[in-house]
């Protein structure tokens, strides 16, 4: 009877550490991958930021060179500032600030229009216009020169701030409940405990009653379920859930619960007995 409540125990263990893979595993992967596509946005938004000192550096070049009355900016600057803008565009998808950072996206849009607005107005109204543009590039902080305050500097200050909010975004993500190692942690490691506990009694029942050493199915069992529990933390961590990893996951947990079976089916043989 105490060998069958052990074995019961040991596979209740593995089929727990299953369930609690699927879900963690589910759930980790849809906030590690809410976490890539910021990081991917992060990446777009710095590259904005090359693209507008090109766009800066064509404009001070046709300053410098008076051809900005005969040919406006530039080709240049326009090729440049239709980068930042799709570049915009494109990191405005992995935005992960919501509501507020559509509007600081939005914010920066308009910011590279009127840049762009008035950069192409030069032809017309002179180089006047241009250094207007320039004054939106300057940084501004606070009044009492202390603090810099977001989104009121230039288009290339501006997209600083912008790729500072993601990152504090993203680093909140990477701290959600699913990717967070203070829950996996005792989530998925305390089962595994629990099984270790449990074929460390099947081992003492074994020894001391039936004075044989208990079967090293038990011992390789643990160590699958062990390494399933310890692997999904890992992974789930650094945002590698990957669908091909629990078709690996799986088949381990299913053979560590034949394992168990087989580890105790000898020892349960010896008592049964044919009825009279």
């Amino acid at each position: 009877m105490v060998l069958r409540w052990l074995r019961a125990g040991i596979l209740g263990m593995v089929v727990l550490t299953a369930l609690l893979y699927v879900v963690v595993a589910n759930r980790a992967g849809d906030q590690a991958e809410a976490v890539r596509r910021t990081d991917g946005a992060i990446r777009q938004i710095v590259e904005a930021q090359g693209y507008a000192g090109t766009a800066k550096g064509a404009l001070d070049l046709a300053i410098r060179t008076d051809a900005e009355e005969l040919t406006g900016p530039g080709a240049d600057f326009t090729n440049a500032t239709a980068q930042v803008s799709a570049l915009l565009t494109s990191a405005a998808e992995g935005n992960a600030d919501r509501n507020e950072g559509r509007r600081h996206f939005q914010f920066v849009q308009g910011q590279l229009t009127t840049c762009a607005q008035l950069a192409n107005r030069v032809v017309s109204e002179g180089p006047k216009c241009v250094w207007a543009e320039h004054a939106r590039v300057a940084d501004r902080t606070a009044e009492d020169g202390t603090a810099e305050v977001p989104f009121t500097g230039g288009l290339i200050q501006s997209l600083h701030d912008l790729e500072a909010i993601e990152t504090a975004a993203r680093d909140r993500q990477r701290e959600a409940r699913w990717l967070n190692p203070l829950l996996l942690w005792p989530l998925l490691t305390v089962p595994v405990a629990a099984m270790l506990l449990l074929v460390c009694a099947t081992g003492y029942v074994v020894a001391r009653h039936f004075r044989q050493y208990p079967s090293p199915a038990l011992g390789l069992a643990l160590l699958l379920t062990a390494s399933v529990a310890l692997t999904t933390c890992l992974r789930c961590r650094d945002g590698d859930a990957d669908e091909w990893v629990m078709a690996i996951m799986l088949p381990l947990l299913v053979a560590a619960g034949a394992l168990t079976y087989v580890g105790f089916k000898h020892r349960l043989a010896e008592y049964r007995f044919p009825h009279a």
